[in-house]
């Protein structure tokens, strides 16, 4: 199941270091899930401390469990917006066959 996210860091009562040193966990977390398919993409919002990209769980259930405490900024993220996505190449074949099996 493909997930679009967004997500803001929410960075008060912390100090600009610790920010930095618990993005850099965040970082090496997110570029690890990028390696093993389960990010398969990611983008910083430039000027913002914004984050988007594209997750691939199996279930509802393991989506919950990343974003509320298996990553390591989970306390600082505040998620806008999440929502389920599809290929566009199936959504395409659906519409040539007018979505008819």
């Amino acid at each position: 199941m493909l997930f679009f996210f967004s997500v803001r860091i929410e960075h008060s009562g912390v100090s600009f270091d610790e920010l930095w040193d618990e993005w850099e966990k965040e970082a090496d977390a997110a570029q690890g899930a990028l390696k093993a398919g389960k990010i398969k993409d990611l983008y910083k919002v430039s000027g913002q401390r914004r984050v988007v990209g594209v997750l691939d769980v199996e279930s509802h259930e393991e989506l919950d469990r990343i974003v509320m405490a298996g990553l390591p900024m989970a306390h600082m993220l505040d998620f806008e917006e999440i929502v389920p996505i599809r290929e566009y190449s199936g959504f395409a074949d659906d519409v040539r066959k007018r979505w008819q099996q």
